[in-house]
């Protein structure tokens, strides 16, 4: 049996968010194919049952709460990672990088299609390149002229860091006075800010997985009663919903995996990733996710898996084709 090490936590905002995807992993991951071992980095605080190891100041431990001398030298023990760290050190590929430094086989997309699909800046700037449609956006820095933003793009506007995930740090802004405060709490999350005009439109995903060739899911829709997807929509409102088969035309739905498969293709992604749009009458790719969530509500799992391809085939899919 091959032998897995499932790697979670991370010292980003997303913290939280990666420990309930490892959860469920773990709860469904096919112990008579794996033996599963996890590592969680730890933050600041989180409970571990006896099935979790975890990373304290900057030490790897075991079970045991041993320091682990050699990191490298543990990776090497296992067949596969299974890294399902959301936000930065994982999701902008530095850890990848070090897997393939040392030739330790991971699951997902690899260093360098990782940092292009992490930072939103970056992505856009090859969707122009591919004639990916997006709406309009301004990429600010901390020492940003806000008649930049005024002169290229109308209110409403959303306001969000370059490099973070789970809707955190985004905001909408009505007026000058509010998109100079959401500019302000962006930046505490990311120096580069991305700044787009807000559009009232459905917003919808698709899963994407490798299995010799690529699989893209039917199209799923989030509805939710707030302006805009945002962390407590996300994670705390039980009012949020997600359908695995939106109800769009057929045309519009094939569209929309065709340019799933081109985001996919184009940043070279491999393994897995979630691609997110706008639908309005038009079609926009709003970002791509290349560790989406794998909580029991997460909406790349839901697409994925059916009466005949369960969670736990999804979790040996990837796993065998890493």
């Amino acid at each position: 049996m091959k032998k897995v090490l499932i790697l979670f936590g991370g010292d980003s905002a997303e913290h939280e968010v990666s420990c309930k995807s490892a959860k469920s992993i773990l709860e469904n991951i096919d112990r008579t194919k794996f033996i599963v071992t996890s590592v969680g980095i730890k933050k600041d605080w989180f409970i571990f049952d006896d099935d979790y190891s975890y990373l304290e100041n900057g030490n790897w431990l075991n079970s045991n709460v041993k320091k682990i001398e050699n990191i490298i030298e543990f990776l090497k023990q296992f067949d596969v990672v299974f890294p399902i760290i959301h936000g930065n050190t994982c999701e902008d590929g530095k850890i990848q990088g070090m897997f393939e430094l040392f030739n330790i086989k991971y699951v997902g997309c690899d260093s360098s299609s990782s940092l292009l699909s992490y930072d939103k800046d970056l992505t856009k700037t090859i969707f122009k390149s591919y004639d990916i449609p997006q709406v309009n956006y301004v990429t600010l820095t901390d020492n940003y002229n806000i008649d930049e933003v005024k002169n290229k793009l109308k209110f409403p506007m959303i306001i969000k860091p370059s490099r973070c995930g789970s809707s955190i740090g985004i905001n909408k802004a009505n007026n000058l006075k509010e998109l100079k405060k959401s500019i302000k709490k962006a930046l505490q999350y990311d120096d580069k800010i991305i700044v787009e005009e807000f559009i009232t439109a459905r917003e919808l995903e698709c899963a994407v997985r490798e299995d010799k060739k690529i699989i893209v899911s039917d199209v799923g829709e989030i509805i939710t009663n707030v302006d805009f997807y945002d962390y407590d929509a996300k994670y705390n409102d039980e009012n949020s919903k997600t359908v695995k088969s939106a109800d769009i035309p057929k045309d519009v739905k094939k569209r929309i995996q065709a340019l799933a498969k081109k985001v996919f293709n184009c940043l070279r992604c491999k393994g897995m990733a979630r691609i997110d749009f706008f639908y309005d009458d038009k079609i926009y790719v709003n970002e791509i996710n290349t560790i989406p969530g794998f909580t029991s509500i997460s909406m790349y799992p839901m697409l994925l898996t059916n009466n005949k391809f369960t969670y736990s085939d999804l979790i040996t899919s990837l796993i065998n084709n890493a």
